[in-house]
């Protein structure tokens, strides 16, 4: 268990630091592009996603939890078949898929309301069999434990995508238009990221065997897994192009439209997901450890750590809901220039709770096989959000998204719990949510308060700044008086992991 936390903590260190630069690049992006501008960016990318998860969403998953069986057997020679399994598969699939989008480009074309979209679009498939095959080596990195270069390889994608998109942007934008820049940084930073790994691989002895006999187990388990991500990209897709349509069918302009999907999609939504940084690390750790309890049968074991996994992701949606609730707004005038952005978040910051419990949730049962449920859960969840989407944005605007997805988490992550509960046996984690809730609650009451005292008395700057050391301070005192977070324990296992980054360093 101490090697697990060493683990998580370097695992969230290199995860921090890489949504940290995201993050500041999204910023940089909203500066450069404006609403309107990142809304055609985002719009792109929700499209790509659905082809990229076609090709290859369900195999990196499937792949390590077979690699895991193998593993928990001693069979090495399937682990590598396997690895040749999935990535003749995403070939198989990524290779025709692009080569068709390329003929019937001009009739596809005409999906996007906007035709900056579609540059933007094939610029991105350029690079769809290279991130597809990358996926797959990711799948058997995390398969074999292998979690440094997992997340290093992240890492460097996302320094290359910023060095190349800032580059671009600031060099050259009187050339070609802002947005195909970062669509290019994004191609980029793809490459580079398939050549690392790829290099990696075989460096460190990775070989490829005759994929025979692994395809049927590949399929069968990453087609659900498949399906659900590219229902859920698909499902963004069409968001992207409906809601603006339902916008302006309410007599909204298509500029005016545009700009409010780009400030939920583009702004509110990368602050809300902070909290993936942390609740992925512990999924990316815990998976190939709970494959491995699943198949060995050791259901003790499997039951504690999946009511740790879900106690540590209703604490870190417990410590930001606060600063959300409370700072949302000064967030979003800070990061954006935008005072609607930090409303929405202030306003949307409850969609952490059934978000992060999603999150988690979803990767255990995936991991123990139960990837036909997660993807009924998922539509689901999805069908709220159409609903709400359809019928709200004439009368609540760009409010009508962020009550469908807190539906659809909400929806997906009852269903997640209920199932979960079924298999371990026993889930305490009920417990440890009452107790955050004492928590949580007081600290947002005092926050109010005092951020309301300090702005009588102070700058605008100093106010927010106390105010949050306030929120932080409150929390780790009371989080400690209800045994909800070992203080001492947590930066003894952080430090430990700073320290194992050295060492591998």
């Amino acid at each position: 268990m101490q090697n697990l936390y060493r683990t998580a903590a370097v695992v969230t260190v290199f995860s921090a630091l890489e949504h940290c630069l995201g993050f500041l690049y999204r910023i940089v992006l909203s500066r450069i592009l404006g609403p309107e501008g990142l809304g055609v960016y985002q719009v792109s990318l929700t499209v790509f996603a659905v082809f990229l998860t076609v090709t290859s969403s369900g195999l990196p998953v499937t792949l390590s939890r077979i690699i895991s069986k193998h593993r928990a057997h001693g069979h090495r020679r399937g682990e590598q078949a396997a690895t040749s399994a999935a990535i003749v598969l995403t070939l198989a699939v990524s290779l025709p898929l692009t080569a068709i989008l390329f003929l019937v480009r001009e009739p596809f074309s005409r999906i996007f309301s906007d035709p900056r979209c579609a540059d933007l679009f094939y610029i991105l498939l350029i690079g769809l069999s290279f991130t597809s095959v990358y996926s797959v080596l990711r799948g058997c990195f995390w398969g074999n434990r292998r979690f440094f270069i997992y997340s290093l390889v992240e890492l460097i994608e996302e320094i290359v995508r910023i060095a190349v998109g800032v580059f671009l942007l600031l060099l050259l934008p009187a050339a070609v238009a802002d947005v195909n820049l970062a669509a290019i940084a994004v191609l980029v930073s793809y490459l580079c990221s398939f050549c690392v790994a790829l290099i990696y691989f075989f460096v460190r002895g990775g070989r490829l065997r005759s994929p025979r006999g692994e395809f049927l187990p590949l399929l069968r388990a990453s087609l659900p897994v498949t399906a659900m991500r590219a229902s859920s990209s698909l499902v963004n897709s069409f968001i992207s192009v409906l809601f603006p349509m339902r916008l302006m069918a309410a007599g909204v302009s298509s500029a005016r439209a545009m700009s409010e999907y780009g400030v939920v999609y583009g702004m509110v939504m990368p602050v809300l997901m902070i909290p993936s940084t942390l609740i992925g690390s512990i999924a990316l750790v815990l998976v190939p450890e709970l494959s491995e309890c699943f198949y060995r049968g050791q259901k003790e074991k499997l039951s504690a750590l999946v009511e740790k996994a879900l106690n540590a992701a209703l604490l870190i949606a417990g410590m930001l809901f606060p600063f959300f609730v409370i700072c949302g707004e000064d967030v979003g005038a800070m990061l954006y220039a935008s005072a609607a952005s930090g409303r929405l978040i202030s306003a949307c910051a409850i969609i952490l709770l059934p978000m992060s419990v999603t999150m988690i949730s979803t990767s255990i049962l995936n991991s123990i096989g139960c990837e036909k449920h997660t993807l009924f859960f998922f539509l689901f969840g999805a069908a709220a959000m159409l609903l709400n989407v359809w019928f709200l944005p004439k009368y609540l605007g760009s409010g009508a998204l962020c009550l469908g997805m807190a539906c659809d988490y909400t929806i997906s992550a009852v269903c997640a719990l209920a199932l979960l509960r079924k298999k371990t046996g026993k889930l305490g984690s009920w417990k440890y949510f009452l107790k955050l809730s004492c928590a949580v609650l007081p600290v947002i009451g005092l926050g109010y308060f005092v951020r309301k005292l300090l702005a009588t008395y102070l700058s605008y700057i100093p106010a927010l700044a106390l105010t949050v050391l306030f929120i932080g301070c409150a929390e780790v005192l009371l989080f400690s008086l209800l045994k909800l977070l070992d203080v001492k324990a947590l930066l003894r296992r952080f430090f430990a992991g700073k320290k194992s980054i050295k060492k591998r360093a």
